[in-house]
């Protein structure tokens, strides 16, 4: 399989559902601005959002696919489809349980969650009502996570990329047609998250059908949890969920803090978070989900120089592509911000506290995207402690720089904090794997990465000294469509003409495509 254009290719699904994704929260900020009904929907949607990283794209996935490959590998078909139907038994259940009690005991899911909203006032009402629609969300995507964990192993990645596109379409249509139907309007919202759960579940059904992997949700539970590789799931899905989803994690506890920093702190955080995810979701999940089934397979067959290959071509391509994302997210956080979020009821103000979060995760983006290359490839070899103690010390570590920077920089200290908790986590992991000799020898490493800071710093220059030419807030609160498509071309125009200077300064020092091509066996 070559790993440079499977990349290249759930990058290019990913990329599609992030500009889908774009279009969604422009919409988002136009029609709702950044106040208290914003934060509401924000609030609400984190809970399930959080239980989906936990029991879906996080703890789950690289608990279950290592053992999925191995089986694979080993059992043969039929037991592999055993093993695949006891464990979305159980996953359904589950997830099913902890949804109804969700709904149930919302209040205290609020107060866990958002303990700076008033209970009794309207956004706590409108927050409560809306976490209530959204939980369901849960189990639709537990089970799509599962799905796209099969396909993934069947070396089917286009199918599972593609379905945030539909979860995003559905989204743009609930705000269109819908929220002007209801009162209030973002419960249109609330809802399109509910069926755009279901279609993104729905989606990915005919190719399990085709490879013979669809799952059989049986109500014999008990059965379900005899099996060896469930409980093997299980055991390894427990401490990973607090490894994979520290960050998570600390944004929960982040929005907790913002909901007593004033109306709009937590949309202002949330907006730059989207944005911060358009790089993060095209390489660190793109790169993350092919690398650990590759990992996992190198690992299961003792393939110990496959396995350095592939964890350095992932590390080197995170670097090359990671660190131009940060550099420009910082030196455009206004341009960005204001570019595509600047309409209707999002103020200039909200512009201004938006890019200030912006700039501040910019600073963390290389760790929140190595974090996901390097604990794949601790989950390929099944070891969930190691993870999980620097889990737990990255996490007192990013409450702890909480102390320290929102007193000095208010929401934007927040996004500080996740991001440089973040790199320290992959820091850690880093060192680790280098004491155990899991990523081979360090040779060419110094040349690769002093080429790498040239070219960063003519991006650096570019990206900021033209960024510094626009007004960028002016075109905005210019009257007509004029000035606001310009702001977009303009904002293309820099974003094209810096990469063209990163790129050609790389090729001027000797990189080249053919470079960062890897073949993985299997």
């Amino acid at each position: 399989m070559n790993l440079l254009k499977t990349l290249a290719s759930v990058s290019g699904m990913t990329l599609l559902s992030r500009i889908a994704g774009l279009v969604r929260e422009t919409l988002t900020a136009r029609i709702f601005g950044a106040g208290a009904t914003t934060d509401a929907f924000f609030i609400a949607f984190r809970i399930p959002n959080l239980l989906r990283r936990l029991f879906a794209e996080g703890a789950f996935s690289q608990a279950f696919i290592p053992l999925l490959a191995q089986s694979k590998n080993t059992n043969g078909q039929d037991a592999t489809k055993a093993l695949v139907d006891h464990v979305a038994t159980v996953l359904f259940w589950v997830v099913s349980m902890i949804t109804i009690l969700g709904i149930v005991f919302v209040n205290a899911v609020l107060a866990f969650m958002a303990s700076g909203l008033m209970a009794g006032s309207e956004p706590y009402n409108q927050a409560a009502l809306m976490t209530q629609i959204m939980f369901p969300y849960i189990v639709f995507m537990a089970l799509s996570a599962l799905f796209a964990g099969v396909l993934n192993t069947w070396k089917n990645f286009n199918t599972p990329a593609f379905t945030p596109v539909l979860l995003n379409l559905v989204l743009i249509s609930s705000m269109i047609w819908l929220s002007p139907h209801m009162n209030p309007p973002i419960l249109g919202l609330a809802i399109g998250v509910f069926v755009g759960g279901f279609v993104q579940l729905a989606w990915q059904i005919p190719a399990l059908r085709k490879i013979g992997m669809l799952p059989k949700i049986s109500f014999n539970l008990a059965a379900a949890f005899r099996d060896a590789g469930v409980r093997r799931v299980l055991k390894q899905m427990v401490p990973a969920t607090l490894a994979v989803s520290v960050a998570q994690i600390s944004l929960i506890i982040n929005t907790n803090i913002a909901t007593h920093l004033g109306a709009g702190a937590v949309s202002w955080i949330t907006y730059a978070d989207r944005l911060m995810e358009f790089p993060t979701a095209m390489l660190g999940v793109a790169l993350g989900t092919i690398l650990l089934p590759s990992l996992s397979r190198a690992h299961s067959t003792s393939d110990e120089v496959e396995y350095k290959t592939i964890l350095n071509w992932g590390l080197r391509l995170t670097l090359l592509l990671a660190l131009p994302s940060a550099v420009g997210l910082g030196c455009l956080s206004v341009a960005l911000t204001s570019s595509l979020f600047h309409y209707g009821h999002f103020s200039a103000n909200d512009v201004m506290k938006t890019s200030q979060a912006l700039s501040m995760y910019a600073i963390g983006l290389v760790g929140l995207i190595a974090v996901k290359i390097l604990a794949a490839a601790y989950y390929a070899k099944q070891d969930i402690k190691t993870p999980v103690k620097i889990a737990i010390v990255v996490l007192a570590a990013t409450q702890g720089m909480n102390l320290i920077f929102v007193p000095i920089f208010g929401h934007a200290g927040l996004s500080l904090s996740i991001g440089l908790g973040a790199c320290l986590n992959a820091a850690i992991l880093c060192f680790l794997l280098a004491r155990r000799g899991a990523l081979g020898g360090a040779a060419g490493w110094l040349p690769f990465f002093t080429k790498l800071c040239l070219a960063l710093l003519v991006l650096a220059l570019v990206a900021y000294g033209l960024g510094r030419q626009v007004d960028w807030l002016g075109l905005g609160q210019a009257v007509g469509f004029a000035p606001k498509i310009e702001r977009l071309a303009t904002l293309f125009g820099i974003i094209i003409v810096s990469a063209g200077a990163y790129f050609a300064v790389l090729f001027g020092l000797g990189f080249r495509l053919r470079d960062f091509k890897l073949v993985a066996k299997g």
